[in-house]
């Protein structure tokens, strides 16, 4: 497919993503579905997760990036691509020009975790570490495609990067046909405009609701203001949507297309990724696990069976650690609080035996007997639990207060 440059772009229309899943086959894979009974019980209707996670490089980037390279002139190609990405585009980008022979130079940021980088340079592309946020590394990208006659591939806002992206549409239709909401985390909007041209144009009853962080939605008001704008600070662990202003091109398919466009909460993010490993057992990342997120909000709002894209699963292990705390913590799994009981040998025991009884596990223990603020009998304990969950985090408080300690939370 070769379009004419930007600003004059034809409709994307059904046949392009016809068109591009052929051009996938034997290149992409096409991913599971997955069931989850846990979300089948909260939303009352089957729901199912489309696991991209699962596919080469770890994300759906792979499928746009391959028709957009597929489509250039022998001169475009053997002029090279290049790309600006902190992760998932940036091994899209790299596998795609190595299976077709294109040499590929990706910029990624300074701070890119170091897992994404060796991914990258391993699928072949020459890696440049540049800037300390995307839009340095963008910037730079773009101005070697001006110095250097390299033909830069956009990580959403092109045709046939769309056109590619909606080949899971495609799949998922035909997987679930019964289908009736789907639902996509939004960054620039390239996979949800692909979703949206390829599911509409097949089965327009199929309502698709898209989901952007709080921290970093851009959506919202676009659609309100009727064109794309740029939005300030960007705060948001859900680096893959980390995005500040709709692409052009995906923007007006979203407006047209799109049902729905919601935003959730990092606590959601956290909780939704933590659902994922533990009932799904799916490695997922932020951006990834934001469909789950909005499902879990409220998930008597969408009408099943549902089907949940699981967009990536490329999450730095560090990252993940302390995501995983995080959503611990926001599911009622930790409990912290500060309690006084009598300074004399055995009493920290003798309430270690409480929580013992209650079946808390203690992660960390801070004993100060010198603060001024207690008597001279007193000490203070400062205890760091893990627990089964909300209800479980009041009974342990619970007993121990019936033990007769003063609990202050």
């Amino acid at each position: 497919m070769n379009f004419p440059p930007p600003g004059r772009f034809p409709p994307l229309i059904l046949d392009d993503v016809r068109g591009a899943q052929k051009m996938l086959s034997g290149v992409s894979r096409v991913t599971p579905l997955e069931g989850s009974r846990h979300l089948s019980a909260l939303v009352g209707a089957p729901v199912q997760f489309k696991c991209e996670n699962l596919q080469r490089t770890g994300s759906f980037k792979l499928r746009g990036a391959y028709v957009r390279i597929s489509g250039l002139t022998p001169v475009e190609r053997a002029a090279g691509v290049v790309a600006a990405s902190a992760g998932n585009h940036a091994q899209g980008v790299a596998l795609a020009s190595a299976l077709l022979g294109v040499r590929a130079t990706v910029f990624m940021p300074v701070g890119a975790p170091l897992p994404k980088v060796a991914a990258t340079r391993e699928y072949g592309a020459q890696v440049r570490l540049h800037g300390h946020v995307v839009d340095e590394t963008l910037a730079a990208a773009q101005e070697y495609a001006r110095e250097t006659g390299a033909v830069f591939i956009h990580p959403f806002d092109h045709p046939d990067i769309i056109a590619g992206q909606g080949t899971v549409g495609l799949e998922i239709l035909d997987q679930c046909p019964e289908v009736r909401t789907i639902v996509v985390g939004i960054g620039g909007g390239g996979l949800a405009a692909g979703i949206a041209v390829a599911v509409k144009a097949i089965r327009p009853d199929v309502r698709i609701v898209g989901v952007q962080a709080a921290g970093a939605a851009c959506y919202p008001p676009s659609l309100a203001a009727g064109h794309p704008v740029s939005i300030g600070s960007l705060q948001t662990m859900a680096d893959g949507i980390k995005v500040g202003r709709p692409g052009d091109v995906p923007f007006g398919l979203v407006r047209e297309l799109v049902d729905e466009v919601r935003t959730v909460s990092e606590d959601e993010l956290s909780s939704a990724l933590l659902l994922c490993l533990e009932r799904a057992k799916m490695v997922v990342e932020p951006a990834g696990a934001s469909p789950v997120a909005a499902l879990l909000s409220d998930p008597k709002s969408f009408r099943g069976p549902v089907v949940a894209l699981l967009s990536g699963g490329n999450v730095d292990p560090l990252l993940m650690q302390r995501i995983l705390t995080h959503g611990m913590s926001a599911a009622g799994r930790y409990l912290s609080l500060r309690l006084r009981l009598t300074d004399r040998p055995g009493a920290l025991a003798t309430m270690l035996g409480v929580l013992t009884v209650a079946d808390a596990n203690v992660l960390d223990v801070s004993h100060v007997r010198t603060d001024p603020r207690l008597g001279l009998t007193e000490a203070e304990v400062e205890l760091h639990l893990e627990t089964k969950g909300p209800e479980h985090c009041e009974e342990v408080a619970a007993a121990l207060r019936g033990a007769g300690y003063l609990v202050m939370g």
